[in-house]
């Protein structure tokens, strides 16, 4: 980066979770990072979910189980592919991206598709290597004025953390915040924090612990979308982009 503040567009284009990855590389590469990391992500996500609900009863307990391993594997997931794609792994993610100019039109559907058909294939993984049926129509009813609230809430926070680290000059903090904030809105947020389209679209396929019945998910989708134009204003009004020096007129 230029320095230790103000990346350029140029710089933002390719950052973590705000561009298309230091890499630079083709587009199949980067969509295969996408669709890999996204499915990873959900392993993390069900998997962990149904292995505290086989460890202990204690739902408190459950939840911090399955906390821990969703941002122990964000982590690592966004180390592993940020210099790929940009680790984005969520739609909004990549949304707010093109509306901020650092994503093409064309690559913003594509990532999205990449997104959300690997996380389909990660639940489907997860359920399998709990001996449980690949895909079971979760039957967990998620709905009430107070989560759709949460998931407005929790999707404007990490698209703020995620935006406020690298426009300020601090990308190599990105996998750690990221981890952080949905850790902690996990707990924090009456809906534990989906904040992610393609990640709800996935765990309808598993009645377990993180499953979200379908009758669910579209009004958890809307709410995620929301929190995503109420971000991109609050990023807009709060990092904008400094104005290019121009020379003093003559006096």
């Amino acid at each position: 980066m230029t320095g230790t503040t103000d990346p350029t567009p140029a710089e933002l284009a390719v950052l973590p979770e705000t561009g298309t990855g230091t890499l630079r590389l083709d587009l199949v590469r980067r969509l295969t990072a996408e669709a890999v990391g996204s499915a990873f992500l959900l392993i993390a996500v069900v998997g962990s979910g149904i292995m505290a609900t086989n460890l202990s009863t204690d739902t408190g307990l459950q939840l911090l189980e399955n906390a821990i391993a969703t941002g122990g594997a964000l982590v690592g997931l966004i180390l592993m592919f940020g210099a790929v794609s940009g680790a984005h792994f969520n739609p909004v993610v990549t949304l707010v991206d093109r509306g901020l100019g650092s994503i093409s039109t064309r690559d913003t559907g594509l990532y999205i598709g990449a997104q959300v058909v690997g996380a389909c294939i990660g639940t489907v993984l997860a359920n399998v290597m709990f001996a449980l049926p690949a895909i079971e129509r979760s039957t967990h009813v998620r709905s009430s004025g107070p989560l759709w609230l949460s998931e407005v809430i929790a999707t404007v926070g990490l698209l703020l953390v995620i935006q406020g680290c690298v426009r300020t000059g601090r990308a190599d903090a990105v996998p750690f915040a990221v981890a952080a904030w949905i850790t902690g809105a996990y707990w924090f947020t009456s809906s534990t924090s989906f904040a992610n389209p393609s990640v709800t679209v996935a765990r309808t396929l598993s009645d377990t612990f993180a499953g979200i019945a379908p009758s669910s998910a579209p009004m958890f989708i809307v709410m995620q979308l929301i929190g995503a134009a109420i971000a991109f204003a609050l990023i807009r009004l709060l990092y904008p982009h400094p104005e290019p020096d121009r020379p003093q007129e003559p006096s």
